[in-house]
């Protein structure tokens, strides 16, 4: 095997005259590895993250949010601690998921139809009352008195 590079096994190493050397931090920039799918790993990993539907409430359940809502409209200046179970809308793709918070209500926005609740953690957050699938707390009045 050796016999087959004898003839150039001794040559001088070439020099370019037209081009000047290439400067090292340059030459070892092109033996660094190369993604030839930029972004293919981030696409995958949001196409494995699940998500769920939006659950539909019954007309029950829907009746019963609706008095609630309006219970606490009329008594907002109480500040009473709730909690709310809402759906959150993923921001990415179809579906989303199911978020409690709890807190004092600060107030209802009839115009922009939220709910603002304040935390001590959190601070403040609007929940769009659409997205509210129920309602709980020691002020909503029992539904058998």
């Amino acid at each position: 095997m050796k016999d087959l590079y004898e003839d150039i096994l001794y040559l001088p190493r070439h020099v370019s005259h037209r081009h000047p050397p290439m400067p090292m931090e340059e030459r070892a920039a092109q033996f660094s590895p190369f993604a030839a799918l930029t972004g293919y790993e981030a696409v995958i990993r949001e196409t494995a993250r699940l998500t769920e539907a939006r659950p539909e409430l019954g007309e029950w359940e829907q009746a019963d949010l609706e008095r609630k809502v309006r219970f606490l409209g009329e008594h907002e200046a109480e500040r009473p601690e709730i909690t709310v179970t809402w759906f959150r809308p993923d921001e990415r793709k179809e579906g989303g998921s199911q978020v409690r918070d709890a807190g004092r209500l600060r107030r209802i926005d009839p115009a922009g139809q939220t709910l603002e609740l304040e935390n001590s953690r959190e601070g403040r957050r609007k929940i769009p009352l659409a997205d509210i699938l129920e309602l709980e707390g020691d002020c909503f009045p029992r539904e058998d008195s």
